[in-house]
């Protein structure tokens, strides 16, 4: 989310994904899905102001997490068109995409581009292409790009560079971070896509899925040299509102400069899942503040005030950290929003861990990585 004054405090909301309820196969359906789908755009459309930029997650979908490429012979490549041609329809209806970009997003499985008010340009994509619980992606593994969203995006940052606009990508399952989630070979070409566009396209990308605060950094060359110079873009993991596992719930409100589309403060807001038995009947969560990124990092970092909180600053805060333990310490309480479930980061295999996650935007790195420290969301794999 962006805020620009008192009397429209938020300019346009990015909404990552996974709004329909984390159930067992057996509690879900179609109807189910669309339900959800109208209910929650309904919602957002109510309290929020300005336009919403949703990506369909995982859970977007039913059967979960499966998306069919349009490649597939006959009515099999079609078999979620009911999907996308009823949010499209949603969003098209809610003020948030005009006629193009509605129909964009029923050929490109929920994906569009669209031109904001302020100039910057928001391409989503449907990541489901790249998870690996989507058994559909192990048909053609040799193909990187077997449904064309790659090539979709790829059409729509050349049409940018061209016209010299600044580029928001959203998604939902994440390319990198410990290498758990996506499939490498279309989040490699993916990871291609954003060195040849950035920095002076691609301003920010922005995902959700895993439901902590978490961070990656893209670098020039595939990440083969990881540092202030080749440090591209920054890769924002969003905290979710949904605290699943030992989580609590969270949200984040961004300052952007509506010049260049960076990004200048990231302020995140939490509510305490702890306290809610003893909240009253009539009572919902409340949202308390619960860090500024740039109060948190910046210092250490030796960031100048006036500077974006960019790939580079990112990058800076990962080489403070390999001086300062204590500061990847705060990273993972901040990456579990505060859950007293969090177990600690404190030795040194697990803070080699995380500094290698933030910098890890691909399958391929962060495989490279030591693995078992990925999620707070339960005790760590490994041992300290």
């Amino acid at each position: 989310m962006t805020g620009t004054s008192k009397t429209n405090p938020l300019a346009w909301t990015v909404y990552t994904g996974d709004l329909v309820s984390h159930e067992s196969q057996n509690e879900l359906s179609r109807l189910y899905a669309e339900y959800e789908e109208d209910s929650i755009y309904g919602m957002l459309k109510t309290y929020l102001t300005g336009p919403v930029y949703p990506a369909l997650g995982n859970h977007d979908t039913n059967p979960e997490a499966i998306d069919a490429p349009h490649s597939l012979p006959g009515p099999l490549g079609t078999q979620f068109s009911w999907n996308y041609d009823h949010v499209a329809g949603l969003w098209q209806h809610e003020g948030w995409l005009n006629s193009t970009a509605a129909e964009q997003a029923r050929l490109h499985y929920g994906g569009y581009s669209v031109k904001n008010q302020y100039g910057l340009r928001v391409i989503t994509i449907n990541t489901d292409f790249w998870y690996r619980s989507n058994f559909l992606n192990f048909i053609n593994t040799s193909n990187p790009d077997v449904s064309g969203s790659l090539s979709f995006l790829i059409q729509e940052l050349q049409a940018a560079e061209d016209a010299g606009e600044r580029v928001w990508i959203v998604g939902h399952v994440l390319t990198g971070w410990d290498g758990s989630n996506p499939l490498p070979n279309p989040t490699n070409l993916f990871y291609q896509i954003v060195d040849r566009y950035s920095p002076h396209v691609i301003a920010n990308i922005f995902f959700g899925h895993t439901h902590e605060d978490q961070q990656m950094i893209y670098y020039a060359n595939n990440g083969t040299n990881q540092s202030l110079a080749t440090a591209l873009t920054p890769g924002w993991i969003g905290p979710s509102v949904t605290p699943l596992n030992n989580l609590n719930s969270g949200f984040r409100l961004y300052e952007v400069d509506t010049a260049t589309f960076d990004i200048f403060e990231a302020y995140t807001f939490y509510a305490n899942v702890s306290a809610f038995p003893s909240l009253p009947s009539t009572q919902g969560p409340t949202y308390k503040f619960e860090y500024s990124t740039r109060a948190t990092y910046g210092p250490a970092a030796k960031w100048p005030a006036d500077a974006p909180l960019n790939a580079t600053f990112w990058h800076a805060v990962t080489e403070a950290m390999e001086k300062d333990a204590g500061l990847v310490s705060t990273f993972n309480t901040l990456q579990g929003k505060m859950s007293v479930r969090t177990p600690n980061c404190t030795c040194e295999a697990c803070v080699e861990a995380k500094i290698c996650y933030i910098r890890s935007g691909s399958v391929a790195l962060g495989r490279a990585c030591p693995q078992g420290w990925g999620s707070v969301q339960s005790p760590y794999k490994a041992k300290c």
